[in-house]
């Protein structure tokens, strides 16, 4: 299915590229191949296939939330190149009164 020039021009323009007539020549072929494998597509009975919401299965792959023992504030701070008390030192980035 191949689509004429002006076509081709409208199809670029709605994707917002600008293309020479040289590339529009190249990418109108390879949009025909694609239309022609989509129209061979159509032509499948898919009646009793059920739709899909991914292509594989998928499980939750998520650890069950449950509390443990977290870091002490020393452990915590113990890389951090300044701190003040129990807090982490940064760099001001804002000129706020």
């Amino acid at each position: 299915m191949a689509l004429d020039p002006e076509s081709l021009r409208r199809l670029a323009h709605l994707a917002r590229l600008r293309l020479s007539d040289a590339e529009l020549a190249a990418y109108g072929t390879q949009i025909g191949a694609i239309l022609e494998h989509l129209e061979e597509l159509k032509k499948l009975d898919v009646a009793g296939v059920p739709p899909l919401d991914h292509a594989v299965d998928l499980s939750d792959v998520r650890r069950d939330d449950e509390p443990r023992p977290g870091l002490s504030p020393e452990a915590a701070l113990g890389n951090a190149p300044t701190t003040t008390g129990p807090f982490f030192t940064v760099p001001r980035i804002l000129d706020l009164p």
